[in-house]
């Protein structure tokens, strides 16, 4: 008897097993992105994320994990550079989208002049491939006029074009299209904030279509976001024809909203994306921690999973709080990388500190990757578009030698001293390459000579477009 209740428990727990996922996924906390949090897009492609968020400046930048909790620590790598004088500054609401197996990226962006939101247009650049790090190429601006937070959504075969338009009131907007880059219709207006909720700033902005089981949603954000009481509300799809306000009915209450038990202020601007495994789905957004903040880079990106009631439309829950604990995205990783090898594409050897020594000025160079504490590095976001690369063996980071500006000045480790001799950005090239750019010279981490051997040193040149300039970065 005892053998058979041995036997018929171990076939339940096989059973149980053969329904849960082989590993259990990282846990993460909120936010999923500190500084820049505003207006996130979270892509899923071949098994990692893609983060891209608003960066008031004239670049756009995007994080890549495995892991949700990952995304948190790492790098972000600049994909684009503002390339003319109307569309070079304040880059707003980037979003990745992939459509006839190219990714575009569409945005917002406007000229450099003291008042510049009267001169923010929709603009959209085009991957060269299939990799959402690009490289990319501009292709077109989407309207003649003022408009925010472009997005796009293929319904019933047809590609269409949403966004937010107006003066003092802003409504959203539509438009069908012939391809990614080309508008086919002029634009219509299909929602206008109505309801008190949505009048507190008179706003409906961030369009995002939502799409399970035939049914199609926008999801929006309502009022101003420089209240507390920005949210988002919702449309369904009841008509024929996604142009015309009438095929829109618009639910009369929010769908999502501030928390005041949670500290969650403002959460709005909104993208959805699945889980690795495509049995969840996801929301991500951005809030304040308080009802003071306003619309600006104080606002952090989150993540939380959401559910689907049982008439189809979606239950968005309640906003989580900052550092509450959740399960990752099922079917993720179940370890989260915060760390980073950074390996040289000509020679294939790994940034090291020598010796792993803990002196100021110790030198960098490469050597055969090795998995020493000395050839990993944490890529810690400095909010400015730059990051400090701190090595994990010794705390100090990556410098360039007495701030020199000339080719040949030394790479070394040296105590931060907050300086832009310390601050790196990380500029895409292609194939998972990136360029590791000093802020204050505008030259790159190069290998002395090409060389391939063990030590050869790491010092600063002029950008030659040569592997021996051009860098991985794995997380392990």
């Amino acid at each position: 008897m005892a053998r058979r209740i041995l036997t018929l428990l171990a076939a339940l727990l096989l059973a149980l097993s053969l329904g849960q996922p082989s590993a259990t996924a990282a846990s993460f906390a909120n936010p999923v992105k500190a500084v820049k949090g505003a207006d996130p897009w979270i892509s899923y492609h071949n098994g990692n994320y893609y983060l891209v968020t608003t960066s008031w400046t004239d670049v756009i930048t995007i994080r890549k994990s495995a892991t949700l909790a990952g995304l948190a620590t790492a790098p972000g790598v600049q994909v684009w550079k503002g390339d003319a004088a109307s569309r070079c500054c304040n880059i707003w609401a980037p979003e990745l989208h992939f459509l006839n197996g190219r990714w575009y990226l569409y945005y917002v962006a406007g000229q450099n002049v003291s008042d510049y939101n009267p001169t923010q247009r929709t603009h959209v650049l085009e991957s060269a491939g299939s990799d959402p790090m690009g490289p990319y190429t501009y292709k077109n601006q989407l309207n003649s006029s003022w408009m925010l937070d472009p997005t796009v959504a293929t319904i019933n075969g047809q590609l269409y074009l949403f966004g937010s338009a107006g003066g003092g009131t802003q409504n959203l907007v539509a438009a069908r299209m012939s391809n990614p880059y080309t508008l086919a219709t002029s634009f219509s207006t299909i929602s206008t904030p109505t309801y008190d909720w949505e009048r507190n700033g008179t706003v409906n902005e961030g369009p995002e279509i939502l799409q399970r089981g035939g049914k199609t949603f926008l999801v929006y954000s309502a009022s101003g976001c420089w209240t507390p009481d920005y949210k988002l509300g919702q449309l369904t799809l009841t008509g024929s024809d996604p142009l015309a306000a009438s095929s829109w009915t618009k639910k009369s209450t929010p769908v999502f909203q501030r928390s005041d038990a949670n500290g969650v202020y403002g959460p709005g601007h909104n993208g959805f994306f699945t889980s690795p495994d495509g049995t969840e789905s996801w929301i991500v957004y951005h809030a304040n921690d308080s009802a003071s903040d306003g619309c600006d880079n104080g606002r952090t990106t989150r993540a939380q999973k959401f559910t689907w009631n049982a008439d189809g439309t979606p239950n968005f829950g309640t906003p989580v709080r900052l550092g509450a604990s959740m399960p990752g995205p099922s079917g993720e990783p179940s370890s989260v990388s915060t760390t980073y090898t950074i390996t040289n594409r000509n020679s294939g050897k790994c940034l090291d500190v020598a010796g792993s020594s803990t002196a100021d000025g110790a030198n960098v160079q490469q050597y055969g990757c090795n998995g020493g504490s000395n050839q990993r590095w944490r890529v810690e976001d400095l909010g400015d578009d730059t990051s400090r690369l701190v090595n994990v063996a010794t705390g100090k980071v990556l410098d360039t030698a007495d701030c020199s500006s000339a080719d040949g000045a030394d790479l070394r480790q040296w105590s931060w001293l907050n300086n832009t001799c310390q601050r790196f950005r990380f500029l895409a090239t292609d194939s998972g390459y990136v360029r590791i750019v000093n802020q204050a010279t505008g030259k790159v981490a190069d290998v002395a000579n090409c060389s391939t051997a063990d030590s050869a040193d790491v010092r600063q040149w002029s950008w030659l477009n040569n592997a021996c300039q051009q860098w991985r970065l794995d997380p392990v």
